[in-house]
């Protein structure tokens, strides 16, 4: 009989449905035990072990099963239970050993039948991969450079002659000439939650008064992009044989932004001016008339076979600390930052320093017996246009055997030992020295 006080742990439940199943009160059932209320308060809560004298009063008044107070033996007990719940279906949800642990002993038979029904389903499956994930390694299989795209866009600049026209007047013309578009800016509360709209109707592309000039720009050249590559942007959705239409709308978003920052920025006279001016973003920002965010998508597409530019990565995090957009470009970055928030780095502090570039170099990388050496440059921009403002930090990085390249690199050390460690995605890492730790449970969404 003692081998049952092992059990206490399981014993509040199985004692709380035992009290319910005979109708009584906890202190009309502590009465039955010759046990005070708040003692059987703390059983039924787990609180307090079961011992032995109350089992025997159980089992002598109510014919009670002390078996009920393995019940967990039929599910593998801790050990079934977390092996169902390390699924791939719940992985997002974080759920750790001690959860499990809770879980069974709070609620054994709910625990049981999550178990049947776990079981019943056909056991552990692959879950359906997200659609921002999906499209992302759509992007990823081309290194996001798309050259044929990339070469149309760079006649398209220079027969528009960007480079020496007012760029919103050029791209603006040609929407009104070929496509028979105007473009009309109007107040947010007309088109809420939106940063442009075709109003085919009216013939008129229309802008949200939020969004300031780069992002205007912006809206422009993407409706010009849309509408005279309209073909080869759908040939790339179609040859990536995507499984859901919400991964193909976004990898559709994705080229169509692609084909705008190439007519805003030309291949070959940005990629000249990166190299003149040591990829000097200030002078980039305001030669080109573009934002940070755009540049910074801009500068991981640089693989023009024979007119190759420095390997960036692009991330962009939320207000919270989220990553809500990566681009690897050719920069070998695995998506490391998945799940990994690491207060020591420079997004973190941009967020104190609003509209200041911050300079950094750290190490992570996932899988790999020494991590990356990266130069990284982190600024916010803020987001104008939906449903209200937002910021955002931006970070580019670039592993740092090319960094010296960089202007921005000027002054900042190269050296490994004096990077910061990053790490892998904290909830794999389990390093007990980490300097920069993140909380235990980290979603890794992408969704802002």
């Amino acid at each position: 009989m003692s081998g049952m006080t092992d059990s206490g742990l399981l014993a509040g439940p199985a004692m709380r449905r035992l009290r319910k199943k005979e109708g009584h009160t906890q202190a009309a059932m502590a009465a039955f035990l010759g046990i005070s209320p708040s003692y059987l308060n703390l059983i039924e809560r787990n609180q307090r072990p079961l011992s032995a004298r109350v089992l025997v009063q159980l089992i002598e008044r109510f014919d009670f099963d002390p078996n009920s107070l393995r019940e967990d033996e039929a599910i593998g007990g801790v050990d079934g239970l977390a092996r169902r719940l390390s699924d791939p279906r719940f992985a997002d949800l974080g759920i750790d050993r001690d959860e499990v642990q809770e879980f069974l002993a709070a609620a054994p038979q709910a625990a049981a039948a999550f178990a049947r029904l776990f079981d019943n389903s056909g056991g552990p499956q692959v879950a359906p991969e997200e659609p921002l994930d999906e499209a992302r390694k759509a992007v990823e299989a081309w290194r996001n450079h798309f050259s044929d795209l990339d070469y149309a866009a760079e006649e398209l600049a220079d027969e528009l002659r960007l480079s020496q026209a007012d760029i919103s007047a050029a791209l603006s013309e040609r929407l009104r000439e070929k496509h028979q578009l105007s473009v009309r800016v109007l107040p947010a509360d007309v088109i809420p939650g939106q940063v442009s709209r075709v109003d085919l109707h009216a013939r008129q592309l229309q802008i949200s008064e939020m969004l300031p000039g780069a992002a205007r720009r912006f809206q422009i050249a993407r409706q010009v992009g849309a509408l005279e590559h309209n073909s080869e942007i759908e040939a790339l959705v179609a040859g990536a044989q995507l499984n859901s239409q919400r991964a193909r709308e976004r990898f559709r978003e994705h080229i169509t932004d692609y084909v705008a920052g190439a007519l805003l920025m030309p291949y070959r006279r940005f990629l000249r001016a990166c190299e003149q001016t040591g990829y000097d973003f200030p002078i980039l920002l305001r030669r080109f008339a573009v934002s940070f965010d755009q540049l910074a998508q801009r500068l991981t597409t640089l693989q023009r076979v024979g007119e190759r530019g420095l390997p960036f990565f692009s991330a962009r995090f939320g207000r919270t600390g989220r990553m809500v957009g990566f681009t690897a470009g050719a920069s070998g970055a695995a998506y490391p930052l998945e799940g990994a928030r690491w207060p020591a780095w420079a997004p973190y502090a941009a967020f104190e320093s609003r509209g200041t570039m911050l300079t950094q170099a750290v190490t992570f990388g996932e899988g790999e017996a020494l991590p990356k050496h990266w130069f990284t440059i982190a600024r916010t921009i803020e987001v104008d246009g939906v449903a209200c403002s937002a910021r955002r930090a931006i970070v580019l990085g670039i592993e740092a055997q090319y960094a010296g390249e960089l202007s921005l690199s000027r002054g900042i050390s190269l050296d490994p030992q004096d990077a910061v460690p990053l790490g892998v995605g904290c909830p794999r890492c389990g390093r007990a020295d980490c300097l920069t730790p993140a909380p235990a449970r980290l979603g890794s969404s992408l969704a802002s």
